[in-house]
């Protein structure tokens, strides 16, 4: 793995150029402070007025203007093309758990290549933050606190088993695979807990479930690296 070009102890915010929110940033910011623009995300954070402590990107959707406002020394020119900007962000900022904003919602294609950046870098926690759900690759263990009947989506990007509590419809003993069996739109009776025996499986909750899940992945096992 490329040496990280900032390194924190706390959450960071990963704000991507995609659909997202004034509200969607401030709700990100609360739980992580720490801000990194992700190429065009620069603009939404400057129109924001957030400052952000690193911009990192190929910087073809990062206007000049914009970047003639940032520091040199917090720029980070990354110009291979073999991986999206989400994936230069993720692997290169060091964190115990990332908030991404602007990597969900307008362009599919975009939605799944941050799918895809999830799976391969398993050991890099990061929650998305969508319009009305958060998304995350289910860590290997979590319990969330949930009200009878909502919603938890569970979606195999490979092959993958575990086990659950609290679902309506229990994993145990189950084996996903994304071109024969998924698990969306199961429901919580309460009180949920998920174990994975690998990474691969995304977890798609309620939005309202941020911070709580951002508290449980931060001081939770994490996945070891695909290379690892």
């Amino acid at each position: 793995m490329s040496k990280a070009i900032l390194v924190s102890s706390s959450p960071v915010t990963l704000l991507g150029g995609g659909q997202a929110s004034a509200q969607d940033l401030a709700d990100a910011l609360t739980i992580a402070p720490k801000l990194v623009a992700v190429d065009g995300g620069l603009v939404m954070a400057q129109a924001a007025g957030a400052v952000p402590d690193a911009v990192i990107g190929d910087m073809d959707s990062a206007p000049p203007e914009a970047l003639a406002r940032v520091p040199n020394a917090r720029q980070h020119h990354v110009i291979e093309q073999q991986s999206t900007d989400f994936d230069k962000a993720l692997r290169l900022v060091d964190t115990p758990l990332a908030i991404g904003v602007g990597f969900c919602g307008g362009r599919v294609d975009h939605q799944l290549a941050a799918f895809h950046t999830l799976l391969v870098h398993p050991e890099r926690p990061c929650v998305l933050l969508a319009e009305r759900e958060v998304i995350v690759l289910a860590p290997p263990a979590l319990a969330l606190e949930l009200a009878v009947g909502e919603v938890v989506s569970l979606f195999p990007l490979v092959p993958v088993k575990g086990r659950s509590t609290g679902l309506e419809w229990p994993i145990d003993g189950l084996a996903f695979d994304p071109s024969t069996f998924i698990g969306t739109s199961n429901r919580a009776l309460g009180k949920i807990t998920l174990e994975m025996e690998a990474p691969g499986m995304l977890l798609i909750v309620p939005r309202h479930c941020l911070a709580e899940l951002a508290l449980e992945i931060s001081r939770g096992r994490r996945w070891s690296g695909m290379n690892s």
